[in-house]
């Protein structure tokens, strides 16, 4: 049965929620408390209705039920000031007061034309105004320019996350629509944002314009539009203007205090950001060995030209990491001690840039094994940019490994949040998995793990292996001894004693040997 509402369709036997084609990331049992109340929209719910027929009678707290309620609200963009959808009635319970239509079966024909279409737009799902930075225009439209426009805007991006008063998408998401025609209307529904910011930049010689505008995705109106100019060596200068100036359409409230904080005071040799920003293309999602190779050679330059520019460095431990995660030729002793240097020059250089602060920190982790330098800056990542969509899947994954559950799932589900389109997130949905797994949610576990199947890529062993101890976990055998048949048809040589994951908790490495023998891994 499906059940069709404003722009969503829920899909009871497929457990999927979708807003127009694209799925909308929910958690099992907020799935659980939205469906309950739409079969049951005729009547008020109780508090004991809910928690018999989703937690089976068992005793849960009212922090609990809240929480699951909040989530429900939250993936449906109501709000519990609004209650548009989920209506709260004092001491009586809740009620599902949106207009549904019901489709039975699995025959999309049956769905008319637009009812999966997005109609109108809800807020976001926070107290924060959300923002979307689009890819910037290269003016004129030179395709060997682009790296210089995308540049800019991961900059600006990390430049608005530093404020504490917004909710900012994360460039993974963002950069889904570059090159493309775009409706902001639909954008803002897609990413789940109030505001989208879009521009153009011109280069030529050694001055820089940058022209952008910020447009209510409500109204599609402009609430402000402006134009920066100078001299190529004031970039950051610039971008900050920008941020600045965006910030005080959206949080006019905002305080001086605020504003001093976020401002960025980094120099840098503006060929050294040339370079950096040469580099960046190559490293993004999917990249190749030459790909790869040729934005280290951009990084590395770009050091050299300015050893205190950080965000450089964090470009160079990205190289290590995808080198590492694909296993493509490279000295692993080396890389280790690369980022063993690099991480001890971020602190010396009292580094504030997010995005070198993540890889670093979870390279230490990953790779060095040091567990608290790299949690350190990851912290210090959050603390500079507390919106920083990476370094909370970067903390969520973690923390995860390390055996923890709540906070996992808090970190986890922000960082779907704050980027939606991001093709990461089979890793958020393999960490999310694992965090209910150490709380015993062995369901929604394997449900999760489920969803990460589907969206991780081709010969992924380690996430097939995650996947297995939560299928494991959760009764699931057939589908664990499915997943291991892959692992073994791809890698005949796995065996026990093959089976390392150094970064896990003890006793989660104990949980995956003990599921990986359980699913068929040979001795």
């Amino acid at each position: 049965m499906r059940y069709l509402f404003e722009d969503f369709a829920l899909d009871a036997d497929k457990r999927e929620l979708r807003r127009g084609i694209d799925a909308v990331s929910v958690t099992p049992q907020a799935f659980d408390v939205l469906l309950y109340l739409i079969r049951n929209r005729q009547r008020v719910v109780s508090k004991d209705d809910l928690i018999s027929a989703i937690w089976g009678g068992r005793a849960i707290s009212d922090a609990a039920l809240a929480t699951r309620l909040n989530a429900a609200r939250a993936a449906i963009h109501d709000a519990g000031d609004q209650q548009r959808l989920i209506k709260t009635l004092q001491r009586k319970g809740f009620r599902f007061i949106g207009s549904v239509q019901e489709i039975g079966g699995q025959d999309d024909a049956a769905v008319p034309n637009d009812a999966l279409q997005p109609s109108t737009l809800a807020p976001a799902p926070s107290d924060k105004p959300a923002i979307a930075v689009l890819p910037f225009q290269s003016m004129p439209a030179r395709p060997e320019q682009e790296y210089f426009a995308d540049g800019l805007v991961d900059d600006i991006i990390t430049a608005l996350s530093r404020f504490r008063t917004l909710s900012v998408i994360a460039r993974n998401s963002s950069f889904t629509y570059k090159g493309k025609a775009v409706d902001i209307k639909r954008v803002g529904q897609e990413l789940g944002v109030r505001y989208v910011l879009e521009g153009s930049v011109r280069k030529g010689g050694s001055q820089l314009r940058i022209n952008a505008q910020l447009i209510d995705v409500a109204t599609g109106a402009h609430l402000w539009a402006d134009r920066f100019e100078g001299a190529l060596g004031n970039v950051f200068d610039l971008q900050d203007q920008v941020a600045l100036h965006v910030v005080g359409a959206i949080a006019p409230e905002v305080d001086r205090a605020e504003i001093d904080r976020a401002s960025r005071k980094r120099t840098g040799n503006i060929d050294a950001v040339t370079a950096y920003y040469r580099g960046l293309p190559h490293i993004r999602f999917p990249t190749t060995p030459q790909n790869n190779e040729a934005a280290s050679r951009h990084f590395e330059q770009a050091i050299a030209l300015d050893s205190s520019f950080a965000p450089a460095y964090g470009g160079a431990a990205t190289c290590i990491a995808w080198r590492r995660a694909n296993n493509w030729p490279g000295d692993f002793v080396e890389d280790n001690a690369q980022v063993l240097q690099i991480a001890e020059r971020l602190k010396e250089l009292g580094a504030d840039d997010a995005m070198a602060l993540t890889v670093v920190g979870f390279l230490l982790f990953w790779f060095a094994l040091d567990l608290n330098g790299g949690v350190e800056l990851v912290e210090r990542a959050i603390h500079f940019n507390p919106t920083y969509g990476p370094a909370l899947h970067a903390r969520g994954l973690i923390r995860g490994w390390q055996g923890e559950s709540d906070a996992a799932v808090a970190d986890l589900e922000l960082a779907l949040h704050l980027s939606p389109r991001d093709p990461f997130n089979y890793n958020a949905m393999l960490g999310l998995a694992l965090a209910h797994h150490n709380a015993g949610r062995h369901a929604e576990a394997g449900e999760w793990a489920d969803k990460a199947v589907r969206a991780f890529p081709p010969a992924f062993n380690v996430g097939m292996a995650q996947a297995i101890l939560c299928y494991v976990g959760a009764g699931r055998l057939d589908d664990a001894q499915k997943l291991m048949a892959e692992i073994l048809r791809r890698s005949s040589g796995s065996r026990r004693s093959t089976v390392a994951a150094p970064h896990y908790s003890p006793k989660l490495r104990a949980e995956l040997l003990e599921a990986m023998i359980k699913a068929g891994l040979p001795e």
